[in-house]
């Protein structure tokens, strides 16, 4: 499919500079198409796509299940807004969360809406409501998005937090397992208890918010018995165990949800990025008598749940919930951990190969043996990579990881292709660092 001529890439990203707020962070490219694990950009070069919308396009950009539900649904409306008129798309979508949702209780419901940030603040106000407490738990290195609560939540001062407080209160932190690091599951572990007895009575705790992958904390996956102590301290103390999937769900590890490799049972559930699709949605799902507990009209907005973004959302759950895309997302996954383990014992640069499925991530040092953060190294990376046609993009605390969320429909010979240019450009990157140190 040809690249219909317009105006250049220069031509827009001036533009961008004049027009678009300087806060939005934008690298150096224009898109025209996109087509499964491949973008193109409007002078017509093509890139291999190891980001995917951060996490957004696990099904590929343009799946034809997704495009073709949406012309159908263009012909009836766009929309309705859920409060005023109800409509099937909207209700469908909640039944299929329902039954495939990993929350402890039979009986589930789900309220759609627009952003992870929006789902986040909406899970903690229904485990208010449902607990009659209002603090809230969250851990160091989560993302949990940039409004006011979740920009509380999120453990990231620059960009996220930098100038924009005062912050929500009645926000708690707690250490998170980081095994490169030397903080153990038993060690976070206790600190969640130390918290308990320090800073926050667990009495007046509504909900502890984790990711079982920490997404923007640098891919790092939650081990097993840290979830499972998590799970009984809740337990202990009445407390709500809320689990964030905006980034590590809808297939992205394997199973639909993450948590699910370690057979531990939240009581909310929170959905998003590929659940529309590449169309803005996310969900919160939990047993009935939490998220009945709020009262009508106490949950709501103009656009959640958008008709077009639902019927892309059950073209979605259609596939996700079939053992051939487990499947094929759990052979990326072998593909990627293998390719990625390859260029860490090559690459001196790496420190640590890390992650869950397909959902990895390489971890950038200056030197092996102290594990001194390499951000510049992270940075030259996403620039000579994307140069030599491959988009990646940064994450965790210290800027310092490279994440990989290429779409699960990319073939053998596109993973391959991109590694190889992951791996030359972290040598480039580390071989200019040295030279200017």
């Amino acid at each position: 499919m040809a690249i219909q001529q317009g105006k250049t890439m220069d031509a827009l990203l001036a533009e961008r500079d004049r027009y678009v707020a300087r806060g939005i962070a934008t690298a150096p490219i224009v898109v025209a198409r996109a087509d499964g694990a491949n973008v193109w950009d409007v002078d017509g070069r093509e890139y291999i796509d190891f980001v995917g919308g951060i996490g957004c396009q696990n099904f590929g950009h343009n799946s034809a299940d997704v495009v073709d539900a949406l012309h159908r649904q263009v012909d009836d409306y766009l929309h309705q807004c859920f409060v005023i008129a109800a409509y099937e798309p909207f209700i469908d979508v909640c039944r299929r969360l329902a039954e495939i949702s990993p929350c402890r209780g039979s009986d589930q419901k789900t309220v759609l809406l627009n952003s992870g940030a929006e789902a986040v603040e909406n899970a903690v106000k229904i485990a208010r409501v449902a607990t009659g407490r209002t603090a809230v738990v969250t851990f160091d290195r989560a993302f949990h998005g940039r409004t006011l609560m979740a920009m509380t939540m999120t453990s990231k001062v620059t960009p996220y937090k930098k100038g924009f407080g005062p912050f929500a209160p009645e926000v708690y932190r707690a250490p998170a397992p980081y095994p490169y690091r030397g903080v153990s599951a038993t060690a976070a572990a206790d600190g969640l208890e130390y918290l308990f007895k320090a800073e926050v009575d667990p009495d007046s705790v509504a909900c502890v918010v984790l990711e079982p992958v920490q997404g923007e904390g640098g891919f790092i996956p939650m081990p097993r018995e840290f979830l499972e102590r998590v799970r009984e301290i809740c337990d202990a103390h009445g407390i709500l165990y809320v689990d964030d999937e905006i980034q590590s769900g809808m297939g992205r590890t394997g199973p639909v949800w993450a948590v699910e490799h370690f057979d531990v049972e939240p009581d909310l559930i929170i959905g998003g990025k590929s659940l529309g699709g590449g169309l803005p949605l996310t969900s919160v799902t939990g047993r009935a008598e939490l998220m009945d507990a709020v009262h009508p009209a106490g949950l709501g907005g103009t656009f959640i749940g958008n008709p077009l973004s639902c019927v892309a959302a059950q073209a979605v759950l259609e596939e996700v919930t079939t053992p051939e895309f487990r499947q094929q997302s759990e052979a990326i996954g072998d593909r990627l951990s293998e390719g990625l383990a390859g260029i860490a014992a090559r690459v001196s640069a790496v420190g640590e190969e890390r992650g869950l499925g397909a959902m990895r991530a390489l971890e950038l040092v200056l030197d092996a043996d102290t594990k001194e953060p390499a951000p510049n190294v992270a940075a030259a990376t996403v620039e000579i990579a994307r140069a030599n046609g491959l988009l990646l993009m940064t994450s965790g605390i210290y800027s310092n990881v490279i994440r990989v969320l290429v779409p699960l429909v990319a073939s053998d010979e596109v993973v391959a292709r991109g590694l190889g240019i992951l791996e030359e450009s972290i040598e480039q990157a580390a071989a200019r660092a040295a030279s200017e140190r």
